[in-house]
């Protein structure tokens, strides 16, 4: 299978991250999307990454998208089977995703515009829920046991995507969370080389 992804991509480390721990050998390749490469558009309208590529050819996009059908294939080696622990663990992912899509907003908001074309409350309010959303992680902390699930990895992404694009801007009162990927580093020993990279 192949995945087209990107070194900083939160939802592709996430993405790798899973694979990785589930025993799932993908083919890595580096895309650029601001380029719109054949390769991606073709296999996905949106141009947008992650994509997997199946091995018979039916690509999947979305990163949770992705992280079901890995489920799948690993016979649920990502969610848990009860359906009351299992929806936990995809909200908490929704969450995850959900702090990650504010920030990325940020990011391009500052990246594509001129510092006089900055539209500052749309930073600031993105960033009212990246606050909100971290408190809710630092006051409600998941379980890192034995058993690593896709709400792990997600969180994984945000935080390895707050460390390289925020650093020094979301640990203030965030001690558990500033904490956590030292945590769970122990339990995925690929973190360091897998998380969003610059």
């Amino acid at each position: 299978m192949k995945l087209l992804y990107a070194p900083a991509s939160p939802y592709s480390a996430k993405v790798r991250m899973a694979a990785n721990h589930l025993g799932i050998k993908l083919e890595e390749i580096k895309v650029d999307t601001s380029a719109n490469p054949k390769e991606l558009v073709d296999n996905n309208p949106l141009g947008k990454i992650p994509t997997l590529i199946t091995d018979e050819g039916q690509a999947i996009y979305d990163s949770r998208a992705i992280m079901q059908y890995l489920n799948r294939i690993s016979d649920g080696g990502l969610y848990p089977n009860k359906d009351e622990k299992r929806t936990e663990v995809e909200v908490l992912e929704a969450l995850c995703d959900g702090i990650t899509d504010c920030l990325l907003t940020i990011v391009y908001e500052k990246r594509n515009h001129p510092p006089e074309k900055v539209h500052q409350p749309i930073i600031d309010r993105q960033w009212e829920k990246v606050t909100r959303g971290l408190a809710h992680l630092e006051a409600n902390m998941p379980k890192t046991g034995k058993k690593l699930n896709g709400a792990h990895f997600a969180l994984a992404g945000l935080l390895g995507y707050l460390m390289l694009r925020f650093p020094g801007e979301w640990e203030n009162g965030n001690v558990q969370l500033a904490a956590w990927p030292a945590v769970f580093s122990e339990k995925f020993k690929h973190y360091g080389v897998l998380r969003p990279q610059a």
